[in-house]
């Protein structure tokens, strides 16, 4: 089994306001807000984008991930460095993180039990 694409972009923020504007200007829709600096927005049917505020001495990040249909029947390919194996996420879903070749860190989701 491989990846499926992108499924979603982590975007870290000093503003979680304005990062949320700036997305909506670009066609992106609210899908939900936590209610604490950080929320999901979607355009159409592509990849989401969490938005998530960080303190103002933290730079911010971006995390790319990669969708996986099934955790359990996963099974990288032995070129694939893989740093962490897949767990349960607070937000539902199952993460594994894999390194690429020039030190990269790329996160695999797919959907927790439920």
């Amino acid at each position: 089994m491989s990846t499926q694409g992108f499924e979603a972009v982590f975007l870290e923020t000093h503003n979680w306001g304005k990062a949320a504007r700036f997305f909506q200007a670009l066609g992106f829709e609210l899908e939900f807000e936590t209610g604490h600096a950080s929320g999901q927005l979607r355009n159409g049917n592509g990849p989401y984008v969490f938005i998530a505020e960080v303190p103002e001495d933290r730079e911010p990040r971006l995390q790319l991930a990669l969708r996986v249909e099934d955790a359990e029947a996963f099974r990288p390919d032995p070129a694939v460095e893989v740093v962490t194996a897949f767990e349960d996420t607070h937000f539902g879903t199952k993460e594994m993180t894999v390194r690429d070749p020039d030190g990269r860190l790329w996160s695999l989701q797919a959907p927790g039990k439920g």
